[in-house]
């Protein structure tokens, strides 16, 4: 392993998230924080608990798991395209630098700007909502390997785009809706069965699912589910990427 390479890319990236820090950092926290007075305050004083939790801090997790998914997605993504956009990344591919070393390069820092978000955010909803983490370990597992496997999916859209509106369109059109749609705001247990069932063929409800019992110990899906989920959407992620430099697929063109 060429640490040399995996460090100077990481460092790169971070040394360019620290240059855009308003972009990069304050505003996620900010979107987000409204989220806490949109939600927690107007809809959480109609709805007084969800399974024994007050709405405010129901709905933590989700909004962690919300801005997480869309930062990794878009941080890996906009990195690796930006030297195909202006045409570095062939230095980089005649660097002395396997398919691994790149990856991890530009996956790692992406993944660290996502995982230094979801933290404060985290440590902002103290300010907003009594919230308790009853498996901190779990709570931090879970944030790290999502935090990475979506850093992994960023970086596969990042060289499948051919244009900045392609680069958009993934985050936009699919990872949002998904992270709505899977049990962010809610129960799915407060769903109709017919619409209960569909939900469990959301990929980011297991996500949510499990990273929501490492705070309160109750989830929608099987801890075991959410794991497997995860692990797999990583190990699937890796495949493609090595496939990708392995066949030159949008980078050699």
């Amino acid at each position: 392993m060429n640490l040399t390479a995996v460090i100077a890319i990481y460092r790169f990236e971070m040394a360019r998230t620290f240059r855009t820090l308003l972009q990069s950092v304050v505003s996620p926290v900010l979107s987000t924080s409204l989220y806490f007075v949109v939600f927690g305050a107007a809809i959480g004083s109609r709805i007084d608990e969800v399974e024994g939790v007050s709405y405010g801090a129901f709905i933590v997790p989700g909004l962690i798991m919300l801005s997480v998914l869309v930062q990794s997605v878009s941080n890996a993504s906009f990195g690796i395209y930006f030297p195909k956009f202006i045409g570095t990344i062939y230095e980089l591919l005649s660097a002395p630098a396997s398919f691994l070393e790149i990856t991890a390069g530009y996956v790692l820092a992406a993944a660290t700007k996502s995982l230094m978000i979801g933290l404060i955010i985290l440590a902002t909803a103290f300010f907003f909502v009594d919230l308790r983490i009853e498996h901190p370990v779990w709570m931090l597992l879970f944030l790290v390997l999502t935090c990475l496997s979506f850093s992994l999916f960023g970086f596969i859209i990042g060289i499948w785009a051919q244009s900045f509106e392609q680069l958009q369109l993934v985050p936009l059109l699919v990872v949002t809706p998904l992270v709505f749609l899977g049990g962010s705001f809610y129960s799915i247990s407060m769903l109709p069965p017919v619409w209960q069932t569909i939900t469990l063929f959301n990929p980011v409800l297991y996500l949510v699912s499990g990273f929501r019992w490492s705070f309160y110990g109750m989830s929608d899906v099987a801890l075991g589910w959410s794991l497997l989920a995860i692990l797999g959407f990583t190990g699937a992620c890796i495949a493609v990427i090595a496939w990708i430099f392995r066949t030159g697929y949008r980078i050699r063109q």
